[in-house]
């Protein structure tokens, strides 16, 4: 049988009890001119910075009645009960008042972290279950639980072309991140449904990002980018397209292999505006066959460099605990999110997300009578 964990409010109890009780076995035994009344003017500050305020009123009562008490018990005078009395009540005093600021600051870190998190979840929305012939799950771990905001991003849509999707990293954290994220979803956003291809749809991206970073003044050389993988699955599903700038490679999960998709020709991230336009439209972009019901796993760098006590870092394509088959993708995003705590002991060293992508072996209609809906084009 288990036992149970002793809580903090338990151990803030136990320490402020120790502290009374020390300071009483000090009064009383300990030689002159020794006294235990620092420990009693101990217990208010332990309960006030660690309890509820009643509770720490509670201790600050007790510790000034043990005072004047044992004060009596060794017969001091008068002038030193006084004295005595107005440390331990001083004291316990400014441990309500530290108790006081505390809680209003706590009550300020929740209110900012949940506003924090609306934004994210504004700017980040989880995708939909099911986008044409793919299932589709995503996972978000920060790497602290009090950071509930971050620069990771990712995005799937349907168009006409086929169902596109994203994930990337921007550089930095906070809201500077989550500015450049919201840049960087829009545009995507926008541009999925209108450019005729994966290449024009990366050069267009580039140049929204390099807009923003121009716009937010000058930067530093090397900051202000956003590393990113593009994917399109055809409407068939069979045929997966990809395009790297400079981000981790994703990896086709079937049968219980995972195989990385280094990309043919790296590239630089988006944003760095270092290229023109038309050497940007006509990057290579790999296409590889998705078979039915394999999976396409993209992460960011926070599952690649993830690492463990010993520094070594996680690599999917040869974890134990990633070979098995996989037949929807929320299992494998869990399985993933569970393998990389394992191996880092849950201490993430950067914040991680995680997009898995699924061929459906039955494709449905996708419009009465089975009909594909009509193309959207740029008016």
């Amino acid at each position: 049988m288990k036992r149970s964990q002793p809580t903090p409010a338990r151990v803030s109890w136990l320490l402020a009890a120790l502290a009374l009780v020390a300071g009483v076995l000090l009064n009383l035994f300990a030689p002159q001119p020794y006294t235990g009344l620092p420990l009693l003017a101990a217990a208010p500050l332990v309960a006030g910075a660690m309890l509820s305020f009643r509770a720490a009123l509670v201790v600050v009562c007790t510790a000034c009645v043990v005072s004047v008490g044992l004060d009596l018990e060794r017969g001091r005078p008068a002038t030193a009960r006084y004295v005595d009395l107005a440390v331990v009540g001083l004291i316990g005093v400014l441990a309500l008042a530290v108790n006081r600021l505390l809680r209003r600051q706590g009550r300020d870190l929740a209110l900012a972290r949940d506003v924090a998190e609306a934004v994210q979840r504004a700017v980040l929305p989880d995708p939909p279950g099911e986008v044409g012939p793919l299932a589709v799950a995503a996972g978000y771990t920060t790497a602290q639980a009090e950071a509930r905001i971050g620069g990771d991003l990712y995005a799937v849509q349907e168009t006409p072309y086929g169902v596109r999707m994203i994930i990337g990293d921007v550089r930095g954290k906070g809201l500077e991140a989550v500015a450049a994220v919201s840049v960087a979803i829009g545009a995507f956003r926008q541009e999925a449904e209108y450019a005729p291809t994966l290449a024009a749809l990366v050069q267009r991206l580039d140049e929204a990002m390099a807009r923003a970073a121009a716009r937010a003044g000058p930067v530093t050389a090397g900051e202000g980018f956003t590393t990113a993988v593009l994917a399109q699955v055809s409407a068939d599903g069979g045929a997966l397209s990809l395009v790297n700038r400079g981000h981790p490679p994703p990896y086709l999960v079937h049968g219980g292999r995972l195989v990385r998709l280094d990309p043919t020709l790296p590239q630089l991230p988006l944003g760095m505006g270092l290229g023109d336009a038309s050497a940007a439209g006509s990057a290579p972009v790999d296409v590889v066959r998705l078979p039915p019901g394999a999976s396409l796993l993209l992460v960011t760098d926070g599952v690649t460099e993830a690492r463990d006590a010993r520094g070594t870092f996680y690599d999917p394509a040869v974890s134990r605990r990633m070979g098995r088959r996989f037949t929807e993708p929320e299992a494998l995003v869990a399985a993933l999110t569970r393998d990389v705590g394992h191996w880092t002991g849950e201490h993430h060293q950067d914040d991680m997300a995680i997009l898995a992508v699924t061929r459906r072996r039955v494709l449905p209609l996708t419009a009465p009578g089975g009909t594909a809906p009509p193309r959207r084009h740029r008016p």
